[in-house]
């Protein structure tokens, strides 16, 4: 079985991790998506709900598993049997990043391997942190975040919690 591991924040998961999921899924018997929980970040939406969120916009995709994992990516890949680790690509700044980020997994476990996958032409400019930023001035989000959880995020952001 041939498994992969696609790990990231997703806070909030977008239309760009939607269609990473969803290309990946096709490549592989079963896809992770793995929701870090890194306690030096402030997430607007914890470990739980971001679960939740993906869960939600995941559900009718019968080989995608959503977890969460702290500490080496490498130890949850391996943990999951897993040999491939995906990540996405928008632009050539997330080359250098994810490029480093390979090398040093590679450092660390030689038999996981690294894909990269780049994004649907339409989900080129859309970041997470974008997403929050125009939920919270009232923004149009529409092709931006799935329609499945559009009213999770917005009443998230107006209750300022």
């Amino acid at each position: 079985m041939k498994i992969a591991v696609y790990p990231g924040s997703f806070d909030p998961i977008t239309c760009g991790h939607l269609d990473i999921i969803k290309r990946s899924c096709k490549l592989f018997d079963k896809v992770i998506v793995a929701v870090l929980d890194n306690s030096q970040k402030t997430p607007l939406f914890s470990v739980a709900e971001r679960i939740q969120l993906i869960k939600k916009c995941t559900k009718d995709i019968p080989n995608c598993e959503v977890e969460s994992f702290g500490g080496l990516l490498v130890d949850f890949v391996k943990q999951s049997k897993a040999h491939t680790v995906i990540r996405g690509l928008r632009a050539i700044s997330d080359f250098e990043y994810e490029f480093q980020m390979a090398m040093l997994n590679k450092k660390l476990a030689p038999d996981v391997e690294t894909v990269f996958m780049v994004t649907n032409l339409n989900c080129l400019y859309i970041s997470s942190s974008v997403v929050k930023e125009i939920c919270r001035f009232g923004g149009n989000a529409d092709g931006l975040i799935p329609e499945e959880i559009i009213k999770d995020i917005t009443d998230k952001i107006e209750k300022g919690v």
